[in-house]
């Protein structure tokens, strides 16, 4: 056997002459960096020169995974200026693997660890592929959910294998399969137990397939579902572009285009179809909407993960026993996603049968293929129950009275460090530490419902919160799998408090005489997940005017003046204090809810208040006030030093608030819109609306300086 190694790429040929080529970059996952491409590129070199002593190739990886994508920081970096330096070097990329697979040698990739991205392109490169068969592992393009799309060949060789109509699934929702479901897609052609069988079935692969050829290379091939000329294929090509729009509301251009790469390179020939898949990549990588999602769910998700909010000289915890209190549907959902982490809980309500009907709720939730978690709860009445608890999170309803009581009957029971949480979504932290002796141990865990589905956890620190309260509370929300972002105290936080400004901003458009079907479907356009009135019914009408009215009470004449003048608050006033219109839970809200069919708007809103041309506030201007008044409102959060960290406030407006992702994020949405032109445009709808939408000082200076958020 000859071995050498070029630093990145392992080149070992054995008595056979199958040359084993085993992928690892030092330093580094193996991505598809510089480095990886020059190494590639003398690998397919000495492969062609030494083509007449060679039976096959197999590419496997040193790493845990085989191969991790492209390289993050190059293409974040793609500006128009530089695009044409970015598609030469995808072209020779693209050059490498078709030479890879035109070697007239069989060539096999042997799957050892997960293939995204840029991974599966190399081994769908391959004229076979053998993977392990490992539940961790996943096989997929994931480019898509950063505004990308698979670019080094993914497109063309996937839609050439499985027909357009079964890729488009798999390429424009990025999903990530299991290797047992990659076989079946028929990305994966083998699997073995493990290593050795892995390596064993590639070299067995390669002997008895010494002519080898990838389909789209045999004369006469044709994608499986779309041919030219052909009436059969019209309907695909009708239906998928509205199915398409339906989802990305135009808002997300990667999966568009990933459509468009995909019909249109299926009736070309295969090296036309790879030029155009690299075309459309190009105006993807150079647009602003990549950029924003990269920042934020690639760059700055990783940061909160690595600790950026962590205090830096704690040692890592692990909790062990967490008591909930209260087994309503936010308290069960907070015991579930840690019975599911393999955490020990007690769930305790003010009766047995009442924390008996959450673990039940939970039981049924999780089902038999996660009977190990609900062992690991037990109900209970009794404070007793808590002994042994290092973490008591309080979910009870929103009253301070009553968390005051049982926060301090539930201390006192729980081991004598234990950490101290409410899951309150208003109210002040730093006042409910008062309920226990040492508020150094109390915090605020504000979970978002939906329990098990919403990923992120609010961290509040108290004005007495301690370093090490705070890292082993963030500790517990990775060890549930949950994003924590961290804020400092303050009434609303910063989730609660902005998405305040969106529901509030919904109504005042209506107040002012615009149709509620716009509000509803201009919400949806821009990206919101659900429209601020339907919002609205779901947390009640009463929600936004009991908190109008309790600042009022604590704060007078310094509270907000838009609390008074807003016209949300007279039309909430009348919709819930004069008709009972309180929301979803009553039946009517700005929607109607009939027994025997889907929710519609009240027909009342219109009859009352919708003014003829819609008052004359124009379709952009609902787009812009129901997204500038949340960013505003994260910037004057910002300022008080509620929020700390432009992560937080990104990742928390998305995860928290279901602000529209396709912006990277309330102060991602300020950068990319830029600050200059975003404060003359907030500037001309506070003349024209009102002053909540006035920029404060922070973002005038910051637009001044020709700078941006970054913190």
């Amino acid at each position: 056997m000859t071995s050498e190694h070029n630093d990145h790429i392992r080149y070992e040929r054995d008595g056979d002459g199958i040359v084993t080529l085993t992928l690892d970059l030092p330093g580094t996952a193996n991505i598809m960096n510089s480095d990886y491409r020059v190494a590639m590129g003398a690998t397919v070199d000495r492969l062609e020169a030494e083509r007449n002593d060679i039976a096959g190739v197999v590419v496997t990886s040193a790493k845990k995974t085989f191969f991790a994508g492209g390289d993050l920081n190059t293409l974040v970096a793609v500006t128009p200026e530089t695009a044409d330096a970015f598609a030469a070097d995808l072209a020779a990329l693209k050059d490498q693997f078709r030479r890879l697979e035109s070697l007239g040698r069989p060539v096999v990739a042997a799957i050892n660890g997960s293939a995204l991205g840029g991974g599966l392109e190399v081994a769908l490169a391959c004229h076979h592929r053998v993977c392990l068969d490992d539940s961790a592992l996943r096989i997929g393009f994931p480019e898509v959910t950063l505004g990308l799309l698979p670019g080094a060949g993914g497109i063309t060789r996937t839609v050439r294998m499985i027909g357009v109509q079964a890729a488009l699934p798999l390429l424009s929702e990025g999903k990530q399969l299991r290797p047992a479901k990659a076989l079946a897609a028929g990305w994966v052609d083998e699997l073995a137990a493990d290593q050795e069988e892995l390596l064993a079935k590639a070299r067995a692969w390669v002997l008895a397939n010494p002519a080898a050829v990838q389909p789209w290379d045999t004369p006469g091939h044709q994608v499986p579902d779309l041919k030219p000329l052909d009436p059969a294929s019209y309907g695909l090509l009708a239906a998928a572009p509205a199915v398409v729009r339906k989802k990305t509301r135009s808002c997300y251009p990667a999966p568009e285009r990933i459509l468009a790469a995909a019909a249109e390179g299926a009736l070309l020939d295969f090296d036309t179809a790879l030029q155009t898949e690299s075309r459309y990549l190009l105006e993807l990588v150079t647009g602003q909407v990549a950029k924003n999602l990269i920042g934020t769910f690639w760059f700055q998700m990783n940061e909160l993960k690595a600790g950026r909010s962590r205090p830096a000289d704690q040692p890592p915890s692990r909790t062990r026993k967490v008591g909930v209190l209260g087994a309503g549907m936010m308290g069960a959902g907070i015991a579930q996603v840690s019975a599911r982490a393999g955490i020990e809980v007690v769930l305790k309500d003010v009766t047995i049968e009442a924390a008996e009907r959450g673990r039940a709720r939970i039981a049924e939730a999780l089902g038999d293929r996660h009977a190990a978690a609900v062992e690991l709860i037990t109900a209970t009445a009794d404070d007793a129950g808590l002994a042994g608890c290092d973490l008591v999170i309080e979910a009870v309803f929103e009253d301070r009275l009553l968390k005051n009581r049982v926060l301090a009957s539930a201390e006192a029971a729980a081991e004598p460090d234990a950490v101290i949480a409410s899951n309150t979504s208003t109210l002040p932290i730093t006042g409910l530490a008062d309920a226990v002796p040492d508020p150094g141990r109390f915090i605020g865990l504000h979970f978002f419902s939906p329990v098990d589905r919403m990923q992120l956890v609010e961290i509040i620190r108290g004005e007495k919160t301690s370093d090490a309260t705070l890292a082993r509370a963030f500790d517990y929300v990775l060890q549930i799998r949950k994003i924590p972002i961290v804020v400092n105290d303050s009434r609303g936080f910063y989730t609660s408090r902005t998405f305040g400004t969106y529901i509030t901003e919904g109504a005042a458009l209506v107040a002012e005489g615009v149709h509620p079907a716009l509000v509803e479907n201009v919400a949806r356009k821009a990206g919101m997940a659900v429209g601020p009135l339907a919002v609205l019914d779901e947390v009640t009408l009463t929600l936004p005017l009991k908190i109008r009215d309790q600042t009022l009470a604590d704060l007078g004449d310094e509270a907000n003046p838009e609390l008074r003048t807003n016209p949300a608050y007279q039309l909430l006033d009348v919709l819930a204090g004069e008709l009972g219109r309180t929301g979803k839970t009553a039946g009517a809200g700005f929607y109607n809810y009939p027994a025997d069919g889907p929710k519609t708007l009240w027909p009342g809103l219109v009859e009352r208040w919708t003014k003829p041309d819609d008052a004359g506030v124009p379709e952009q201007d609902v787009h812009d006030r129901l997204l500038f008044i949340q960013a505003l409102e994260t910037v004057r959060i910002l300022d008080e030093g509620v929020l700390t960290s432009v992560a937080d406030a990104n990742i928390g407006s998305i995860h928290g608030i279901g602000f529209a992702p396709w912006t990277g994020g309330t102060l991602q949405y300020i950068n990319a819109y830029g600050p200059q032109a975003f404060t003359e445009r907030a500037d001309h709808l506070a003349d024209t609306y009102g002053e909540r939408f006035r920029p404060p000082t922070r973002l005038r200076e910051l637009a001044h300086r020709g700078e941006e958020f970054r913190i």
